[in-house]
């Protein structure tokens, strides 16, 4: 499964939160979990902390988010 496919079935309601000021704390909590080896929910939440692509073995990698995995997680669109 590609990393579109998993992308696509990921709901929207990350998106929307986001922008919700009552959610930024719970969004910078989960973006800096990230620096300490915790990995992102999926490449929507990657994206929009402007970690992609990642790679296997840095920080925020997961391979959940690698869907042909070839060690890149949340490659661009092609």
């Amino acid at each position: 499964m590609s990393a579109e496919e998993l992308d696509s079935q990921q709901p929207d309601s990350v998106a929307f939160h986001a922008a919700r000021p009552s959610n930024r704390g719970a969004i910078a909590s989960a973006a800096s979990s990230t620096a300490y080896g915790g990995s992102y929910r999926n490449c929507r939440e990657a994206r929009a902390a402007g970690a992609t692509p990642l790679y296997r073995g840095q920080p925020g990698y997961g391979a959940h988010m690698d869907g042909d995995n070839d060690g890149i997680a949340c490659e661009p669109f092609r």
